[in-house]
């Protein structure tokens, strides 16, 4: 997401009607810049104001650390992915 996609983002939701609790998953895309952290912000702000919860699932390691450093400007609940280990022949 980056500043020529935030609009078609932002319209893509419907706060009033939307569930209480909403995920977006970040799984195949990602946040590029300063655009798309103020489009994250500005939503999260609406879904609050609505006494809803929204939260981030499968973000990048880049995404993560522009949304940190971003902190100061950005309230977001980022869903910790799980981290996977693969069980060889070895442990067996």
């Amino acid at each position: 997401m980056f500043f020529g996609s935030v609009t078609a983002f932002s319209e893509k939701f419907d706060v009033q009607n939307d569930p209480q609790e909403v995920i977006i998953d970040f799984k195949e895309s990602r946040v590029a810049d300063m655009s798309g952290i103020d489009a994250l912000n500005k939503l999260t702000e609406r879904y609050q104001k609505a006494g809803k919860k929204l939260h981030l699932k499968h973000l990048s390691e880049d995404c993560r650390l522009l949304l940190k450093n971003a902190e100061e400007v950005i309230d977001v609940n980022i869903l910790e992915d799980p981290h996977y280990a693969v069980v060889t022949d070895k442990l067996a």
